[in-house]
């Protein structure tokens, strides 16, 4: 396997990227990491085009969508009044630096691995134990966005951080459809809370239930084991013990589908804009 890291943190990243290469050296090739702010369409372009003809020989395989940031006064600015200001000039304009990294960076990601993926040859479709015929249908690549479930639930401590996570779950059920006609495979990850950098400090953990990232880990597994799942959201949950998990396997992931349709009505008009080709 061949992995580029993109992130935008040069002093950290080489030493993460060297301390995976060093853990999984039999099963990685090459473990590279490359400065990339996602937020930038121009950035992860250059990116997207530097690593894959050269480190990937024209074939990507998997992208993950994964670079996100949490609330705080540098990406967020408040949707409420935020106290005004003192002179009567009204709000002031509210920061989307969140929209931009947890959204906006997330369709460049999607936007660049189609256009790579939709270039690879369709593999054909055999079994891996036996190289016979398998009944899993072939897929030119996968595509894991990470979302939130503060994208699935209210999340009155930071509206517009939840309304990044729940477009990008909206986004990758829409695109499932129009990335299938190329065989592109694409599912969300919705985790709970995880121990991640983004956090301020731990001390904000303490009170709260965490997830092991190898219950997150699972929900990879699971999209990457099976190419007809596409369209899914995953959401990532519990203790890792199986205790309260409440996806009845005590897995930790359990696909939350979309919403029913309201009426028969609603369902109709929306495959009439798909049959239309246009809205």
């Amino acid at each position: 396997h061949r992995i580029v890291i993109l992130d935008i943190n040069s002093l950290q990243g080489p030493s993460i990227a060297a301390s995976i290469a060093a853990e999984f050296d039999k099963t990685c090739e090459e473990i590279k990491f490359v400065k990339c702010d996602v937020s930038s369409w121009e950035e992860q372009a250059r990116a997207f085009r530097e690593v894959v003809p050269s480190l990937f020989g024209g074939r990507l395989d998997l992208v993950v969508a994964n670079a996100g940031i949490g609330r705080g006064p540098e990406a967020e600015g408040r949707v409420d009044d935020g106290g005004g200001d003192e002179q009567g000039q009204g709000p002031e304009k509210p920061g989307l630096r969140v929209l931009e990294v947890n959204l906006s960076g997330v369709v460049y990601a999607v936007k660049l691995a189609s256009y790579y993926m939709n270039r690879n040859p369709l593999p054909a479709p055999t079994s891996p134990s036996t190289g016979s015929a398998s009944s899993k249908p072939p897929r030119r690549g996968s595509i894991i966005c990470t979302a939130s479930n503060a994208g699935l639930y209210p999340f009155p401590i930071s509206p517009l951080y939840a309304a990044s996570k729940a477009g990008v779950i909206a986004l990758v059920r829409s695109a499932a459809r129009v990335l299938a006609r190329g065989d592109i495979q694409i599912n969300a990850l919705a985790p709970a809370t995880l121990e991640t950098n983004i956090a301020p400090s731990k001390e904000l953990f303490k009170s709260m239930t965490l997830t092991p990232m190898e219950v997150l880990l699972r929900g990879v597994d699971m999209f990457l084991a099976d190419p007809k799942l596409t369209g899914q959201v995953a959401e990532i949950h519990g203790n890792g013990t199986g205790a309260d998990d409440g996806d009845g396997g005590g897995s930790g992931v359990t696909i939350r589908p979309h919403h029913e349709f309201v009426d028969e009505a609603s369902e109709r008009n929306i495959e009439a804009f798909w049959d239309l080709g246009y809205a």
